[in-house]
Order: structure tokens, then sequence, then C-alpha cells
């Protein structure tokens, strides 16, 4: 996959089957819709082309007041859609001012003037241009003065439900892991740099990783998981707690003891365990997650030291 980081950055001499959107989290409705692109652009001898925005609209147009969290940074959906085999992956800053562009500007000049589009796949429920007015009416009216090939894509579907990121992001915060590990097609996850913390866990030896994640990147409910870790290449596991008011990430890698202070790691969640809980005693602390760790390494089916 090659990643264009602006739409001035894109140039192909080839027949262009694009798709339009943040497809925050990369879920099955995504890989369907990037998978169905790839097959006609292998017909047509083509190209498969994503047009993204970045930073998310909502975080543009209501910085003041949007609280929206993100299944996604940009690096994690860069990996998932390479996975998928996206041929382009374009990058366009997202601004106050590019969003004041009329929909008919947006067909014209981007998806035909620098896109060159001959295909063009959109979602069930897709909108473009400014305050959203453009709509299927409309891009067929264009399809048709600019000579592309449009079409639609229905939802797509788990157990006759309708699959969305936003109903994947409330699965995260009721704990649902399983459930929207399956709308996901994949493990949810979190990446970044582990950060020095308050180093009580290594007191009873339950030593923490602390993580700090992107700052709109959105964080499960609060309480105990099972998780996999990756950490240069290699795959181990552990548990983990998001802490109760301060979401703070802590995560014990079984069978671990080294220093990746300031190094990247990447959590996948597996199971919610429990509830979060405060304890007043530390020995309260040591006695449940003696329990926590017996738990995780049965789901894992890994032996107790």
């Amino acid at each position: 996959m090659i990643t264009h980081n602006s739409l001035e950055d894109f140039n192909t001499d080839l027949k262009t089957i694009v798709t339009i959107g943040t497809f925050d989290g990369v879920h099955i409705g995504h890989k369907y819709i990037i998978q169905h692109l790839n097959s006609i652009a292998k017909r047509e001898r083509g190209e498969s082309v994503l047009l993204t925005f970045h930073p998310h609209p909502r975080h543009v147009l209501y910085e003041d007041k949007n609280d929206l969290k993100l299944l996604n940074t940009i690096e994690e959906k860069k990996g998932k859609l390479n996975e998928i085999g996206l041929n382009n992956f374009v990058i366009q800053n997202f601004s106050k001012e590019f969003s004041k562009m009329k929909y008919i500007n947006f067909v014209r000049d981007i998806l035909v003037g620098k896109l060159k589009v001959d295909h063009l796949v959109i979602g069930y429920d897709h909108h473009f241009g400014r305050n959203r007015e453009g709509s299927i009416k409309e891009l067929k009216e264009l399809s048709h003065i600019y000579n592309f090939t449009l079409e639609q894509i229905p939802p797509q579907k788990k157990n006759d439900v309708s699959v969305s990121s936003t109903k994947i992001r409330k699965l995260l915060l009721e704990g649902d892991i399983l459930k929207a590990n399956k709308y996901l097609g994949y493990n949810y996850m979190l990446t970044g740099t582990v950060i020095h913390g308050d180093k009580i866990g290594r007191t009873i030896n339950y030593p923490t990783a602390n993580l700090q994640v992107k700052e709109h990147k959105l964080i499960p409910k609060v309480g105990v998981y099972a998780v996999k870790i990756i950490f240069n290449s290699m795959q181990m596991f552990g548990m983990l707690n998001i802490g109760i008011k301060t979401n703070k990430i802590e995560v014990h890698i079984f069978n671990f003891s080294k220093d990746i202070y300031g190094e990247k790691i990447k959590v996948e969640f597996i199971k919610y365990v429990r509830d979060g809980v405060n304890f007043e005693d530390i020995q309260d602390v040591k006695m449940q997650l003696d329990k926590d760790s017996l738990d995780c390494r049965e789901i894992f089916k890994l032996d107790y030291p």
C-alpha cells in the first residue's frame, strides 16, 4: 500500500476505483468495501484508492465541545488497510477552510481533477461537501456529467445487526470486548509509549507498564482485561487495568521483567475480566491481582508459576 500525505502527492495513469470516508475502526463493513474496490481494480486493471481526512472532521468543526473518541490512530488505520490490501491511502488535511468546499467543487476538483475517478464506491449513508449537503442523489447527477460509475454499498451485518463504528464504540464503553472484536474483525488495540508510574505494583510482585496513548483514542470501560502484548515483534500475554476516574492504563506482562520505559507497545484486548474496584489496603490489592492473574492465565491456557 502506498500512503499519500496529501492530494497533491497522488498521481497515477491507471483507472482509479475510489471510496471516501474516515473508516474509523476499519471494521468488517469497511473491509468489505475495500475488498470490493480491489476486485473492481483487478477487473479494470486499475488501482483502489481510499481518500480520508485527518484530523477527524468533528474534531475540527466542533473542537470546543466535541468528545468523540476514535477506534484507530492514523498509524493503526494504515496498518489495517495495508493488511486488507488497499493500493492507495490518501490522507487529506481537514481544516475549517476545506470544510467550506461545495459538493460540486469537491467532485469536480478533487474526485475528478485530482484522483481521476473512474469508479466511485460509497457507503449507504454517505454525505459530502459543505454542511454534508451532497448525497447519493447529487452524486448520481454528477456521475453522468463527469462520466464515472457510481455504486452504493448497503450496510454490512453481523448476526443480522448492521455494523458501524458508533456501535463498536458503545460496546467497548460497556466492556463487551468479545462482540466489539467480532464487529471489528480483529482484536481492539491500544498502541502507545510506556511511561513511568507510581511503581506500587512492583512492591507486590506485579510490575506494570503504564501506557500513554493518543489524546482522541477511545479507552474501553474501567476494569481488568486479559490482553495480548506485542513488543518488538514478540507476542506476550498479560492483564491490563483501566483505573477508576483516572483512566490510567497499567499492563502487567506475564513472565517479563525488562525495562521498556520509552518503548512503544501494542496491547490487544481479548476478554473483560472484572469491574474496577477501589482498595484501601495493599494486601487486598495483591490478593485480587493473584486472582486476576489466575483468571487471565486460564483464558490463555498458561501455567501459573
